[in-house]
């Protein structure tokens, strides 16, 4: 009989999160994966630089909804706090990512792409709001936008 090869199913699994308490849903449910996977989670947060682009416009439509992070020192406290999270999840190899001057959607794409990631992971929140279906939402968006599996999880 032929020994089978074990072969995990995700190696590398992504999630972003803004700090937001329903991120945080997002970001436990992805360490729950990645570490029944024995996969390397990476946990991304998108922020803008100070005096980099204005970010008032995106605010000002956003209202509630904006979680905008500026300069990197909050975008470190976001990871800091995801990765604890997670690894009271079951994650057992976390990497922080902190993307400077890029909307959630490009940088949660770009690090896919750039770890070869095998797992998307995001949260609901924006995906049934009239804003979201009107304009998008990070949930439809990068669903649409990135070629590997993405777990879109029921955070609100």
């Amino acid at each position: 009989m032929k020994e089978v090869e074990e072969v995990a199913l995700y190696r590398s699994v992504v999630v972003g999160t803004d700090g937001s308490e329903s991120s945080f849903r997002a970001v436990e449910r992805a360490a729950e994966v990645a570490g029944a996977a024995g996969a390397t989670l990476y946990i991304a947060t998108a922020y803008q630089q100070q005096g980099g682009s204005s970010s008032g416009p995106a605010s000002d439509a956003l209202k509630g909804e904006a979680f905008q992070i500026t300069g990197n020192a909050p975008a470190y406290e976001i990871l800091h706090s995801a990765a604890d999270r997670a690894r009271n999840a079951g994650a057992q190899r976390i990497e922080e990512r902190a993307i400077a001057d890029k909307n959630p959607v490009d940088a949660l794409i770009d690090l896919v792409i750039g770890v070869k990631a095998d797992l998307l992971v995001v949260g609901n929140r924006g995906l049934s709001s009239i804003t979201g279906r009107i304009l998008g939402s990070v949930p439809s968006d990068v669903a649409r936008k990135a070629d590997i599996d993405v777990l879109i999880v029921h955070t609100v």
